[in-house]
């Protein structure tokens, strides 16, 4: 589903020119889970922003479904994140003056779903994350674990086929953490839905089916594995 080819991404600072991906080549397949992982500073976030046309690379092709994004209009790329594309953070990023129904809503009332509509997406979905009772609480008014299963809610809210996540359980106690992973793992078979994560966490990375490793710009080749 997902094919990154030759993919090159630099950054001007000042007189120099800082390159963090170089020549990069990298796939997923449609439903399958995998997670980024990597010493910090190596452009694993780049990596996935740019997966999400959050960001563009310098050089080379994006491609999702044969169609290379790196070619989208700005304009063409907002619709094809808000309809193909979920997005968790390590912050949340909820808006703190709206309900976490409203924060749910979001994504489908830019996208010109109706209220109504947009709603009952929403409520579903908070109630599967086990926040039935919260609907009408702000994120001021939620734990951490709470704000963070609002924001899955919200990835999901559109029916995308990518979720990306980065560090999604990076500012949570282990057993908070623990319950996300177990949530974002049943979710993905549930929805279907193609799982990229990036993270330090060594048992969510091992739940995925592969782990790939970013090493200065590069994704460093599998270990061949012998015959038995």
């Amino acid at each position: 589903m997902i094919a990154l080819r030759n993919l090159t991404k630099e950054y001007v600072d000042g007189s120099r020119v800082v390159r963090v991906l170089t020549d990069l080549d990298f796939d997923v397949a449609a439903g399958e889970r995998v997670a980024i992982v990597g010493e910090s500073g190596v452009g694993k976030s780049t990596l996935l922003h740019i997966v999400g046309t959050l960001d563009r690379p310098t050089r080379g092709e994006v491609w999702f479904d044969g169609e290379d994004l790196a070619k989208k209009s700005d304009r063409e790329l907002a619709h094809f994140r808000n309809r193909a594309v979920g997005f968790i953070f390590q912050f949340h990023h909820l808006l703190p003056d709206f309900t976490a129904l409203e924060n749910v809503m979001m994504p489908a009332r830019i996208g010109g779903t109706a209220p109504d509509a947009a709603a009952r997406r929403a409520t579903a979905l908070l109630e599967r994350v086990g926040l039935a009772a919260r609907l009408d609480h702000r994120p001021g008014e939620l734990s951490g674990g709470e704000q963070q299963r609002v924001a899955v809610a919200r990835a999901l809210v559109q029916g995308p086929r990518l979720v990306l996540a980065d560090e999604p359980t990076g500012n949570l106690d282990p057993a908070t953490g623990a319950g996300v992973q177990q949530l974002l793992l049943e979710l993905n078979r549930e929805h279907e839905v193609t799982l990229v994560v990036v993270t330090h966490n060594a048992g969510l990375a091992g739940a995925m089916d592969r782990t790939v490793r970013l090493r200065a710009g590069h994704i460093e080749p599998e270990p061949v594995r012998e015959a038995v």
